[in-house]
């Protein structure tokens, strides 16, 4: 394994960013959001140095801004931006790396490239992060077959929520994926209320180099 992770999502505000975090605060990694889209309540970046914690130093600069908060296509296209799979080129960086998509694993960056597209061509393991609500099972699923359909790497499965097992467990036997862990709901994010909650979640040897 490489050290480097990407992170995806089965649906939009399950927490896939605060994951992103407490993952590259526990690896002591950087952070990369390669396509930033929406820039009024502040970026992604900004989120994972504040409430992980994270040196800024490893916060590397976004290959995209895109104002307006929306599929990274869309928001590209209103600012006259076309977003080619060259123009992603996966940073080289000591240690670690967390790399976040936008969004779903098939949002599309432009009409013809999906975030399941690059993720495949990248060929660099991928955490699915996945909200145990209501609709899991469907998303996840779905999510699991259009990375594997295009030949991306996946390296588990990090539910967030409360507990379902069941919905956990069957995600991962029909998916036969890993399931690395749970993140539970946290009242008050911060450095210390996140990295006990990953510590008491995950095992930091499923991220083992």
């Amino acid at each position: 394994m490489s050290g480097k992770f990407v992170i995806t999502g089965t649906d939009t505000d399950i927490g896939k960013t605060v994951f992103a975090t407490a993952l590259t605060a526990a690896l002591g990694g950087s952070y990369w959001k390669p396509v930033q889209a929406g820039l009024a309540d502040g970026t992604d970046s900004e989120m994972v140095a504040r409430i992980g914690g994270v040196d800024p130093a490893k916060m590397l600069p976004e290959r995209y801004r895109l104002k307006i908060p929306a599929s990274p296509h869309y928001s590209a296209a209103q600012e006259g931006i076309a977003i080619g799979l060259d123009d992603l080129v996966v940073p080289q960086v000591d240690g670690p790396l967390i790399i976040e998509g936008a969004g779903g694993a098939l949002v599309p960056i432009n009409p013809e490239l999906l975030f399941a597209d690059l993720f495949a061509h990248w060929a660099l393991p991928v955490i699915i992060v996945a909200s145990t609500r209501l609709g899991t099972i469907n998303h996840s699923l779905l999510t699991i077959e259009a990375l594997r359909s295009r030949g991306a790497p996946i390296h588990g499965i990090a539910f967030t929520g409360p507990e379902v097992s069941d919905s956990e467990h069957i995600i991962c036997e029909i998916g036969r994926v890993r399931r690395l862990g749970r993140l539970p709901m946290i009242d008050k994010l911060s450095p210390k209320s996140l990295k006990a909650a990953f510590d008491g979640n995950f095992s930091i040897a499923d991220f083992a180099s």
